[in-house]
């Protein structure tokens, strides 16, 4: 039930690997399908996995998890006497092909992977007394649904503080649970291009831009079945708008409260009202005195304005 097929990755370049990624639902993307990944949504994933845009990462959290993934498998190996290696392959299930699993290391001798991790101090106690970021145990479930191994292990370097690794073993309910899941994402909503449900997180919001990036018709269209939905959101704008309101004339009583001063502490709060310095360029300025450079220099951008107004 559990036989994949190897593709090799040896030698590949970046793009292509990414692009690669894009053919199945991976590792990384299990936890942000169940709807438990902080930084991801099932729409980001949809995103990805329906267009032809290859999206290259290369922030300073993703360079450090490359850079440290070495070291972060020796501190494995000193921890617990096991032997990892890497596995140059990335593994397709038979059963599920659109089920990918691109694996940090594997185990030596055993039938286990293992998955390296990094993260920074303030993301301590989600490691604290054994547990697991829940992103991260899907991800493992995830790898053993597709190559059939027992075990898997994460092992977390903590910046400054600890390290640590988990052993995950086979759970044949969640795995079931997850293939479902993964299985109605594929053939529900990436194979015929149907969206998922939003969430209204940051990460759905951007995808749902970049799905839907500059309009292209200018003929209104009728919203059907959206008028409770219209509703509630002017209901939730107008309490939005009293909140922030009240939330105005609180700072106004405070700043008041403090006066001149920078600084203030009253109980567990610590207030700062400090001073910013800040340099812009005076654009009109330049448009008025110098049209030439400013058109030189002007960069056109088309994005989209969303509003909603009561008839």
């Amino acid at each position: 039930m559990y036989e994949f097929d190897r593709i090799p990755l040896e030698g590949i370049k970046e793009s292509e690997w990414q692009a690669l990624r894009k053919t199945g639902i991976g590792g990384s993307d299990a936890g942000a399908i169940v709807g438990v990944n902080p930084y991801r949504s099932p729409m980001s994933v949809y995103y990805d996995k329906t267009t032809d845009t290859v999206e290259m990462i290369d922030n300073e959290s993703v360079r450090v998890g490359k850079d440290l993934e070495q070291y972060v498998a020796i501190r494995f190996f000193e921890a617990t006497g096991k032997k990892v290696r890497k596995s140059n392959y990335m593994y397709r299930s038979k059963a599920h092909p659109f089920m990918i699993a691109d694996v940090d290391r594997l185990v030596v001798g055993e039938e286990a992977g293992l998955e390296c991790k990094t993260c920074n101090a303030y993301k301590a106690s989600e490691w604290a007394n054994g547990a697991v970021p829940p992103s991260y145990l899907l991800q493992s479930f995830h790898y053993m649904a597709v190559t059939g191994k027992k075990t898997w292990y994460i092992a977390c370097l903590i910046m400054g503080k600890e390290f640590v690794y988990r052993t995950i073993r086979w759970d044949d309910a969640v795995i079931s649970a997850l293939i479902d899941t993964e299985t109605r994402f594929w053939e529900g909503h990436v194979i015929p291009h149907i969206p998922p449900e939003p969430d209204g997180t940051e990460s759905c919001g951007n995808a749902i831009a970049q799905l839907f990036p500059v309009a292209r018709q200018v003929e209104p269209i009728e919203l059907k079945d959206m008028e409770l939905t219209l509703e509630r959101r002017d209901q939730i704008q107008s309490q939005i708008e009293e909140l922030q309101q009240e939330q105005a004339l609180l700072d106004q009583q405070i700043k008041l409260a403090m006066e001149d001063h920078e600084q203030a502490v009253s109980g567990r709060f610590r207030v700062s009202w400090g001073n910013v310095e800040s340099t812009r360029l005076d654009t009109k300025r330049i448009k008025e005195e110098n049209p030439d450079m400013y058109q030189q220099y002007c960069k056109k951008s088309v994005s989209r304005r969303f509003s909603i107004k009561v008839a």
